[in-house]
């Protein structure tokens, strides 16, 4: 796909992060777009953002939808077709996610499960509804949004994230088996997958307002506590992440904090990584890796598979491995 012009694409997650920038830069390189989001206040801000760029002639829609509902989505795909008059699109940016409740013993059962749904039966509810109108166009493109977690299933030493990577395990799993598939069965199909390390986005506030909570700062005390249990709130104390006998206010500030951090302290921005993504596809790979934590990561895992999760191994081939990095001759 040598160009974007003219096509119709759709994104999910298209209100904050890479998928208001996949919006944009689309939008600004003559691409019709129907985005949606759960958020429509924030989807509908980057619709207006992307048209107020957009040459003559595209045509941006923001729709409200939660992908974790197949309902919802199928409701998307007919709002789209009616609102760009068309039978079919031409690329699907599967991007929605959310992350939480990495503790399988300890965390709600229902809020792992409403973070693996939003991650992966999200992913699967998009194929299933769109897949038809990429076979349609005669030369679409599906891609799904993984994650470094994607291969290795952990945030580090203590710190589990199983319904995330689980999901993204899937996500990963689900996109190489289509490789075949659609080659064998749809060879006007094809996928990719995006695999993103450590990318600013605001992927802390969403997930929690994808649990029907306020925005972080503006959370109340019961809410705090109902996200934040006692015993958690210790665990956080004992990490120097929160004070000693901290108040629900501390915990409200270090939300804000960490949501703040992770957008803005990012290796990669949302922007960059939305020009990565649209480089990839125009290039036909089918595994784009986003970041260098990213890129390391994954050459370390599956130079030994066996020491992912041995930290005092691990830790001494990322050392070797950056020493070998360091004595590589520069550009020039």
């Amino acid at each position: 796909m040598d160009s974007f012009t003219g096509k119709l694409a759709v994104v999910t997650g298209g209100g904050s992060g890479m998928g208001r920038e996949l919006v944009r830069q689309l939008a600004a390189q003559g691409c019709s777009v129907a985005a949606c989001d759960l958020n429509a206040h924030t989807v509908a801000e980057t619709a207006a953002t992307a048209r107020a760029g957009a040459p003559t002639g595209v045509r941006v829609t923001s729709h409200a939808c939660d992908v974790a509902d197949e309902a919802q989505v199928l409701r998307f795909r007919d709002e789209l077709l009616d609102g760009h008059a068309s039978d079919h699109v031409d690329l699907v940016f599967s991007n929605a996610g959310i992350g939480g409740c990495g503790n399988f013993i300890g965390d709600r059962r229902e809020e792992w499960e409403r973070t693996f749904a939003v991650d992966w039966w999200g992913v699967y509810y998009c194929a299933r509804a769109f897949l038809p109108l990429l076979i349609a166009s005669g030369d679409g493109v599906l891609i799904n949004t993984s994650s470094v977690n994607g291969f290795w299933a952990t945030l580090g030493p203590g710190m589990p994230n199983t319904a995330y990577s689980t999901a993204k395990f899937a996500v990963k799993g689900f996109s190489e088996a289509l490789i075949e598939d659609l080659r064998a069965n749809a060879p006007q199909v094809r996928v990719a997958v995006v695999m993103p390390g450590h990318v600013g986005t605001d992927i802390v506030a969403n997930s929690i307002r994808a649990r029907g909570l306020p925005e972080p700062g503006l959370m109340s005390d019961a809410q705090v506590e109902e996200l934040f249990p006692p015993d958690v709130q210790a665990k956080l104390i004992s990490a120097h992440l929160l004070p000693e006998g901290a108040t629900a206010d501390d915990v409200r500030q270090m939300l804000v904090r960490m949501n703040a951090d992770f957008r803005d302290k990012a290796p990669v921005s949302a922007a960059d990584a939305a020009t990565i993504i649209l480089d990839g596809v125009r290039s036909g790979t089918w595994r784009i890796l986003i970041g260098q934590d990213a890129k390391t990561i994954d050459a370390l895992v599956r130079d030994r598979p066996e020491a992912a999760y041995d930290w005092a191994e691990l830790r001494k081939m990322a050392a070797a491995s950056a020493k070998t990095d360091a004595k590589q001759p520069g550009p020039g």
